[in-house]
């Protein structure tokens, strides 16, 4: 009965946690600008529409879309992707595309298509969705800091992983200070 109580949590929790966590982005008209969220529903990206002939039909769909994104929030992104969604006049989803980009900045754009689109229709508004907002993070492995060791009022520099040695009484004595993982 445990396990059958675990199982169940592990396949329902993450759909509770995906319905909670999901922000709300707004379908706009097509020379509006398009607001992808980040999950604590603040602005991530800013999509504006660069194709001017969205007129498809399910004989004839359109299949190349051309935008801009521009990261309009704070954070440096290593990997930005999502997807770009049209509808016609009724508010019927009408044609579907995905986006990416590697290494966005804080106000950079980048110009992309919509690899996989297929408009079925005449396209009245779109939304744009951001799915991994990947951020970026810089490791820095070197310290700014000085060391420096008094005995007995007496200072000594120390850098890391190198050897100092000093007499105290009658003995040597060899310290080494090293970062600890």
């Amino acid at each position: 009965m445990k396990k059958l109580a675990v199982v169940l949590a592990m396949f329902l929790a993450p759909a509770v946690v995906a319905q909670t966590a999901v922000p709300n982005e707004k379908r706009v008209s097509l020379n509006e600008a398009a607001v992808a969220l980040d999950p604590d529903g603040a602005s991530a990206l800013e999509a504006t529409l660069q194709s001017t002939a969205l007129n498809g039909t399910s004989e004839s769909p359109v299949s190349n879309t051309r935008i801009v994104v521009r990261n309009s929030g704070s954070a440096a992104y290593s990997f930005v992707s999502g997807v770009v969604t049209f509808y016609d006049s009724t508010g019927v989803r009408c044609g579907e595309g995905v986006f990416k980009a590697e290494a966005l900045a804080p106000g950079e754009s980048f110009e992309t298509d919509t690899p996989g689109i297929r408009i079925r229709c005449t396209a009245a508004s779109w939304r744009l969705v951001a799915n991994s907002l990947i951020p970026r993070v810089v490791v820095s492995t070197a310290t700014s800091a000085r060391l420096e060791i008094s005995v007995d009022g007496e200072a000594h520099p120390l850098q890391l992983d190198k050897p100092l040695t000093l007499t105290v009484g009658d003995k040597k004595r060899t310290i080494v200070v090293r970062n600890v993982p």
